[in-house]
């Protein structure tokens, strides 16, 4: 039988156990909340420092330095207390704490001290305790406090920058891994794995992308032999895909045949068979950019342009014509930031406006403008290049809304001593209402490209280009706006008040080539082109005609201002003047060509003589005879006259001269004569007779081989002009046009194998043949 209390041992000791831990937690708990009362009393006498370690702002740290902020750490301290008297207090009863707020004045002495020296001795906190009225324990209690503050901002600054670091460090990680979770095969363009498509679909990826390299290597063989482009599917331009078509309707002055020209022209003025010009590549295939900072310039520009175009005296100053506007420098200052930054030192400033009225529905310019070989075509003789580098927006509908890309192009005037302007630029265009539309250039830094650091050094676009309205009768209203800057030291003395007064890259020469281009296009849409011939000429053969007549102004143009169209080399001869500009290049199997060595001359002179007097000169078959040397003074006879528009002399002609000798061929000339405000042109060149045969039958004349020389007539500045002159009555002065500045240009085959060497005979003899020409036109002009 077993005793009761052996049975109770088990709970008796359980219970023990459970008293002995309660007796250590209650000792225990007795400690913690001794530690908390001292805690407590020691954050009292701190303030409220606690406080603002934990809720501190980096951001305040200015305000409270501009404001005065107060800190309580430093401004409020216990009256004759101390660290030891604090630790003796926390033994006895809890007394009333007594604050002492310190005042303004006693704040910013403290800040002055504590900026020039942070930790003061003995000796200056008693200097300071004298001369601010307080205990040498609070100056010391108060400085300890403002040094525990400012480490504490510091080390919350440091956190705020190294958690926008690790945030950085996070975005570039997580871009990385979604780079490697898809990688891109180079090969193919699919994906780098072939694990998520099968064997043969990565195969035919690979041989797809072999055969669009094929394909466009043939397309630029193709290109070469053809003279033409030959667009396929490969084509890195991007087509906008629009309605390409211009629609025409009467002609301008009631000009006669074009009452029923309904037809339609074809992108490109190609008449149906091919493309006039050659095909333009960009100056550089790949440009590194920032397509953001492209948006908002395009938008900055877009906002000048149509301010502006709307905006009149005093931005504009008119001229005494009552036509001509020159822009306000100071007040455009005053009026608009700059977009494109600093003028660069040395360079001048240009800027007109013209308004005109332009035979073509404003949407048909407009598609015009946006496509890069249609601009130039439309404008051969001020743009010698263009091409469309990037499409960063198509637009939106047929109308183009929004439409932003970034091009190239080389603007020129008909001189050897103006030099090409190279310009990459955006092209923004915007439709603002029904019927009006906008489309603004602004140049852009072609220098982030390292390999093209020197491509365009002369000149910069500032906001340019054209507002646009229809108007009821067909026809649209156009204000051009010109602005830019360049290079003056670049240009010859003769013609750089030509360029200041804006009479060389102005609105007013945009204006008028595109009057004159409009009226082109109505006459070759009328179902009866206008002219006179003695031949029978068909309709087609006229248009066939037109377009070598094309054809030949645009390599005369790129052979007087050498432009980069064709590969020249410039040639120095110690006989040849420094005005006067040699070059030569070789044509092999250039079609529309011959083959061998060729040599441009090209030279400007002033003569004393007005622009209409010299253009009728050269231009009358009648006259020829005076300044042709190549006539012998031969007469000439004008056989075909092919109408260009209403204006006298805007014309394509094909002349025959007469044979000398009996046993001599006659000869034919094929000539385009036009003449505007601006200035006037005549060109022509020797083509072959049976060639011209299948011409004017309607044949293709891309392959008639030609050589084009002329004269290009511009009006002659004073120099006594500076560009932008004002009268007392805000009126622009307007410049004194003192004769013309006439443009002599020669292109000649001067051996007919590719690969011989010129001598400095035939480069002489074309410098005589320049030179003799202009003083025969002096001398058969002075007899008149």
């Amino acid at each position: 039988m077993h005793c009761p209390l052996i049975n109770l041992l088990p709970t008796l000791l359980i219970f023990f156990l459970i008293l002995v831990v309660c007796l250590l937690l209650f000792f225990k708990m007795s400690h913690l909340i001794g530690d908390l009362l001292l805690v407590q009393k020691s954050m009292d006498g701190h303030g409220e420092m606690g406080l603002i370690r934990e809720n501190f702002d980096p951001s305040l740290v200015g305000r409270m330095k501009e404001d005065g902020y107060e800190c309580r750490s430093g401004s409020d301290n216990f009256e004759g207390a101390s660290g030891d008297d604090q630790d003796a207090a926390a033994d006895g009863p809890p007394k009333k704490k007594k604050y002492h707020r310190h005042t303004p004045h006693q704040i910013q002495e403290l800040e002055s001290f504590f900026k020039e020296c942070p930790h003061p001795d003995e000796k200056q906190r008693m200097e300071l305790s004298g001369r601010l009225v307080l205990e040498s324990k609070q100056i010391k209690f108060w400085f300890q406090n403002r040094r525990t503050q400012m480490k504490t901002q510091l080390e919350r600054h440091e956190n705020v920058i190294l958690r926008q670091e690790n945030d950085k460090l996070r975005a570039q990680n997580d871009l990385l891994k979604q780079a490697m979770t898809s990688p891109i095969c180079n090969s193919c363009g699919g994906p780098k794995m072939p694990g998520e498509i099968c064997y043969e679909q990565h195969q035919l990826r690979i041989d797809n992308a072999r055969l669009k390299d094929e394909l466009s290597r043939i397309c630029a063989l193709t290109n070469k032999f053809l003279g033409r482009p030959f667009l396929s599917s490969a084509s890195p331009i991007p087509s906008l895909g629009l309605n390409s078509n211009l629609e025409l309707a009467v002609g301008r002055n009631g000009f006669g045949g074009l009452n029923d020209a309904g037809t339609t022209l074809p992108m490109g003025f190609d008449f149906g068979d091919g493309a006039m010009l050659p095909f333009m590549k960009p100056m550089a295939n790949e440009m590194p950019y920032d397509r953001s900072a492209f948006v908002d310039v395009a938008l900055a520009a877009m906002g000048e342009l149509i301010k502006m175009a709307q905006m009149d005296n005093p931005l504009w100053v008119k001229g005494l014509d009552g036509r001509m506007e020159t822009l306000n420098l100071e007040e455009y200052r005053r009026t608009f930031s700059s977009c494109t930054g600093m003028k660069p030192s040395g360079y001048t400033t240009e800027a007109t406006r013209e308004i005109g009225l332009v035979f073509l529905r404003g949407l048909d310019l407009v598609e015009t403008l946006m496509d890069a070989n249609r601009w130039a075509e439309m404008f051969p003789c001020m743009i010698s290049r263009a091409a469309t580098i990037d499409v960063l927006s198509s637009g939106m509908g047929v109308t183009i809304d929004n439409a932003l890309q970034v091009m190239d192009a080389e603007f020129q005037v008909l001189s050897p001593l103006v030099p090409v302007r190279q310009v990459r630029f955006v092209r923004f265009c915007k439709q603002h209402s029904e019927g009006v539309w906008a489309v603004v250039d602004v140049s852009i830094d072609a220098s982030q490209n390292a390999a093209n650091t020197q491509i365009f050094p002369n000149c910069r676009r500032l906001p340019s280009g054209c507002v646009i309205q229809d108007m009821d009768n067909k026809y649209s209203k156009v204000t051009w706006v010109e602005h830019s800057e360049y290079d003056d030291s670049a240009v010859h003395y003769l013609l750089r008040p030509l360029l200041s007064s804006g009479f060389g890259f102005g609105a007013h020469r945009w204006v008028a080539t595109l009057q004159r281009q409009s009226d082109f296009l109505a006459v070759l849409m009328s179902p009866n082109i206008p002219g006179e011939d003695n031949t029978g000429i068909t309709i087609a053969g006229r248009k066939s005609m037109l377009k070598l007549a094309q054809r030949m102004t645009y390599n005369f143009c790129a052979g007087v201002c050498a432009s980069s169209v064709h590969k020249w080399d410039k040639l120095s001869v110690g006989n040849v003047g420094e005005d006067v500009r040699v070059m030569t290049r070789k044509n092999i199997n250039y079609p529309g060509e011959p083959s061998g060595v060729v040599l441009s001359a090209a030279t400007s002179v002033w003569m004393p003589i007005t622009q209409r007097r010299l253009f009728d000169f050269l231009r009358d078959e009648q006259m020829r005879g005076q300044w042709d040397i190549l006539l012998n003074g031969g007469p000439m006879q004008e056989m075909v006259n092919v109408a260009k528009g209403p204006e006298h002399g805007n014309c394509v002609s094909l002349l025959r001269g007469s044979a000398i000798k009996a046993n001599e061929n006659n000869m034919l000339i094929l000539q385009e004569t036009w003449s505007d405000v601006s200035g006037a042109l005549v060109v022509y060149a020797p083509v072959d007779i049976s060639s011209m045969s299948v011409v004017m039958n309607g044949g293709d004349s891309a392959h008639v081989a030609l050589l084009p020389s002329g004269f290009a007539i511009l009006p002659g500045i004073s120099h006594s002009y500076h560009g932008g002159q004002s009268n007392s009555n805000g009126l622009l002065v307007k410049p004194d046009i003192d004769g013309s500045i006439l443009t002599v240009g020669f292109q000649i085959l001067v051996n007919s194998a590719p690969t011989a060497k010129l001598t400095v005979e035939s480069v002489e003899t074309v410098n005589n043949l320049i030179s003799c020409t202009i003083q025969k036109i002096k001398a058969a002009l002075a007899g008149t």
